[in-house]
């Protein structure tokens, strides 16, 4: 009971998960598109948030289901689905949280250049932060939660300062042309999406701890909807205002848009001010994602899905395995994104494993629309809501690209031994 987490806890788990570095780079990446690309975050958003409903009521009708996706999927679809999604997602936590670690480097090189130039010394500060966050997670999900609270906050405040500020430096004429890309308007939208889609991934993360959640069945979906929503309604807004304050061959150019947008608003200690806040939100949101790669496998070794060792816990009852070894493999990639000659197969890695957390939300609406009809949990209009977020899930997968469909059921396939040899095990 000492390790169960409240609604705000629980809430700054969902929205630190989901701004990460993306928030931070994206209104660059989308600047090449025009104004248009804000209607792509809003097609992204209304996804999302089709998602969040469903997670939500997944979670009034299992208050209680270890690994969020991984249990509803085990439910409504059985056994080998279930360890797919936990596999799979698994993979994808470790490989992310890799991701997640070199961008907390990058960003530090604001305040520390050597980090830039030197590749022993980005590793060895890579190295240290995971450990560090490892080992507060070890401590139990009180302390890795009160961890995630502080960061979350932390990092909201200079978006918040710079979006809110911002309102009053708007250029109308900023926002012109409408469609500055290559592509038609529907194209154009797709690709925004497509690359817009990839910073609510999650969403879902208030569902996975939910042995230790207090009162979960209220709990949960409220963290769900609240973190979605203000996380969607930040995102939209902040592009909207970076987009507005820049020029747009300035933002297309920008190695950091928030910052570049508060430099010209403020002068160059705001930069340092938001470069601080991109800091922090990798930190907290690596943070969050290391909790998440304990609890997914221990759910599903739990049930003789996944080798026993990984649900072996502490005294804190933290999940000390399961951590550490994906902890390992986290230093490894690390090792390899600083290494030259692996640095593509790396970022493809990161790639490819997006796609399997696609996979666990396509399967989660599948399992809700199942497991309501069994409880009559459903009514019509659910049942449109879980159409919306499961043609979003498949569409989104198919907008990862061939090669990365291709190579993530490749993935996917090379765990089917290990679930047998978990069976004959249990």
């Amino acid at each position: 009971m000492s390790q169960r987490i409240g609604l705000w806890t629980t809430t700054s788990l969902v929205m630190g998960n989901m701004i990460a570095s993306a928030m931070f780079m994206l209104p660059a990446q989308l600047a090449s598109f025009g104004s248009i690309s804000l209607l792509g975050w809003l097609v992204s958003g209304v996804g999302a948030i089709c998602l969040a409903l469903v997670y939500s009521w997944l979670s009034q009708l299992m208050p209680v289901a270890n690994g969020g996706p991984y249990a509803y999927s085990r439910r409504g679809l059985g056994d080998f689905a279930a360890f797919l999604v936990a596999w799979g997602y698994w993979i994808s936590l470790w490989c992310t949280n890799a991701a997640i670690a070199v961008a907390f480097v990058s960003y530090l090189t604001v305040f520390i250049p050597a980090l830039g130039t030197n590749s022993t010394l980005a590793v060895f500060t890579g190295l240290i932060t995971v450990w560090s966050l490892t080992w507060i997670n070890t401590r139990g999900l009180k302390q890795a939660g009160k961890v995630q609270l502080v960061t979350t906050m932390l990092k909201i405040a200079p978006l918040l300062l710079v979006t809110v500020g911002g309102l009053f430096f708007v250029e109308t004429e900023n926002y012109l042309p409408f469609n500055s890309g290559i592509h038609s308007n529907f194209g154009a939208i797709t690709a925004t999406a497509t690359l817009t889609l990839f910073a609510f991934m999650g969403l879902e993360s208030a569902t996975i701890p939910s042995g230790q959640v207090e009162t979960p069945e209220k709990t949960i979906p409220r963290a769900t909807m609240f973190g979605t929503i203000a996380v969607t309604i930040l995102y939209i807004l902040g592009t909207v205002v970076i987009m507005g304050v820049l020029p747009p061959e300035t933002l297309r150019d920008s190695k950091a848009p928030f910052a570049d947008a508060a430099a010209s608003m403020w002068g160059d200690w705001a930069r340092y001010l938001v470069g601080a806040g991109a800091v922090i939100s990798t930190f907290g949101a690596l943070n969050g994602w290391i909790l998440m790669q304990g609890q997914v496998p221990a759910a599903a070794a739990a049930d003789k899905l996944l080798p026993s060792i990984f649900k072996i816990e502490n005294r804190a009852g933290a999940p000390v395995f399961g951590l550490v070894i994906s902890s390992l493999l986290i230093s490894a990639l690390l090792f390899m994104n600083f290494s030259r000659g692996l640095g593509d197969t790396y970022q493809f890695a990161i790639l490819l494993t997006a796609m399997t957390v696609l996979i666990a939300y396509s399967f989660s609406t599948v399992a809700f629309v199942i497991i309501g009809a069994k409880e009559k949990g459903w009514t019509s209009w659910k049942l449109v809501v879980a159409t919306i977020a499961f043609l979003y899930s498949v569409w989104a997968v198919a907008g990862s690209g061939q090669e990365a469909v291709y190579w993530g059921f490749i993935l996917l396939l090379i765990g089917v031994p290990i679930f047998g040899w978990s069976r004959m095990r249990g």
